[in-house]
């Protein structure tokens, strides 16, 4: 036995048994969504639907909600008719200023603690029209 053995393949012939071989052509997204990397083709990108953002009716409501929150007080902004990209640099930039923390949901921004001043400073700085919704 000196020769080298470079596959599980050739061990299997050498004790005399068959080696089972799958079909490479019949791995596709389409057989399994949940799948995100094969050996034969590398990382599996999903594919993407074209999301329909809601369009503004020209002003950015923003309401300061307390439920389901255990009392903390968040400030959600909706009507801003933009893409996910531009909520996501929006909020970020809308976080900074205020100092506090924040998420994107859906077509949502939610920024903790009651800031609404300054949310709305920034936001007409964007051009946006903004009106308080609520108490």
């Amino acid at each position: 036995m000196k020769e080298k053995l470079t596959s599980l393949s050739d061990l299997a012939s050498v004790f005399g048994k068959n080696t089972i071989t799958t079909p490479t052509n019949e791995t596709s997204s389409s057989h399994d969504e949940n799948l995100v990397y094969s050996t034969d083709s590398g990382r599996i990108k999903p594919n993407k639907s074209n999301e329909n953002v809601t369009s503004s009716d020209g002003y950015a409501k923003v309401r300061r909600e307390t439920k389901g929150r255990k009392g903390k007080g968040v400030v959600t902004i909706t009507g801003l008719g933009l893409d996910n990209n531009a909520l996501k640099t929006l909020a970020k930039k809308l976080k900074k200023t205020c100092g506090t923390g924040g998420t994107v949901i859906e077509e949502v921004i939610e920024i903790q603690g009651d800031k609404r001043d300054e949310i709305k400073a920034v936001l007409e700085k964007e051009g946006f029209k903004v009106k308080f919704i609520g108490g």
